[in-house]
């Protein structure tokens, strides 16, 4: 009886590991920037395969190439049925000095995905 326990919970366990996973890390597909009188305006493409508000994209920020935040787009829902999307964010203030950016991206199951897309400033 016990042994059979074991194997149930070792069973349960695995599934709500591989499901937890299966979503993977989110994919930065692509970026570009604008400048304008407020600032820059940076539209970020991601991928993700977002499960429901469980496991999903949940933002994306874009840093200088030192590491300084300059600006976060908080992601506030699944979207599960909208792969890949793109969303933006105005009024980004960006150093004289800084030609290139990197931006990073999060899902809510395994935090910041290890990619990191670099964009040259136009």
């Amino acid at each position: 009886m016990l042994e059979i326990r074991a194997i149930c919970i070792a069973a349960i366990i695995s599934v709500l590991v591989s499901g937890a996973s299966v979503a993977g890390d989110v994919e930065i597909v692509d970026a570009t920037a604008k400048e304008g009188a407020g600032g820059w305006t940076f539209s970020v493409t991601l991928k993700h395969g977002d499960t429901g508000w469980d496991h999903y994209a949940d933002l994306w920020e874009v840093y200088t190439p030192e590491g300084e935040l300059l600006g976060k787009r908080v992601l506030a829902h699944p979207h599960v049925n909208e792969q890949p999307f793109t969303r933006s964010l105005s009024g980004v203030q960006i150093p004289e000095d800084v030609t290139t950016v990197i931006i990073r991206a999060s899902d809510s199951v395994h935090g910041v995905s290890p990619q990191e897309f670099r964009l040259e400033l136009p």
